[in-house]
């Protein structure tokens, strides 16, 4: 095995790595938001994408683009939410052809109830991953990034 063969490893075992914790985090939140609140994982991250927008609105392909979704699996998850009441669709002014995502207030609502469990999982699963030694060198690269300053309302 050569050198470049050796990098190539090195990467791809941090990739599986990454998955590995990934995975831990993702079944965790799942777990909770689903037997709480009736969100998956990627509804949750779609709610906090569009509370965090200046008009909490986006266009489709930024959603798509924040929930790591492809176009048409943003739109069957719009549908979904749009029928719950948690998000509607409202036309582009300036581009008829535009469509934005706009969280409703009972989207907002549902939100603020899922957060506080949600950032309580997502520290216990660091927490827990943080014991198991292929892990832990990532929490703690996690634990070292610069934290960014909560948006106000």
């Amino acid at each position: 095995m050569g050198i470049a063969d050796d990098a190539v490893e090195v990467r791809a075992q941090g990739w599986r790595t990454l998955a590995a914790l990934h995975g831990l985090i993702e079944a965790a939140l799942e777990r909770e938001l689903s037997t709480g609140f009736g969100l998956s994982v990627v509804e949750f991250t779609v709610l906090d994408a569009l509370s965090r927008q200046d008009g909490w609105h986006l266009r489709m392909t930024q959603l798509a683009r924040a929930a790591a979704l492809s176009s048409s699996a943003a739109t069957r998850l719009v549908n979904r939410l749009e029928d719950r009441g948690l998000i509607t669709r409202i036309l582009c002014a300036d581009d008829r052809r535009g469509i934005y995502t706009e969280l409703t207030a009972a989207g907002s609502k549902l939100l603020d109830e899922a957060r506080p469990t949600h950032h309580r999982v997502l520290e216990e699963a660091l927490r827990s991953a943080a014991d198991v030694p292929e892990l832990a060198p990532l929490v703690d690269a996690l634990d070292r990034l610069p934290t960014l300053e909560p948006a106000t309302a």
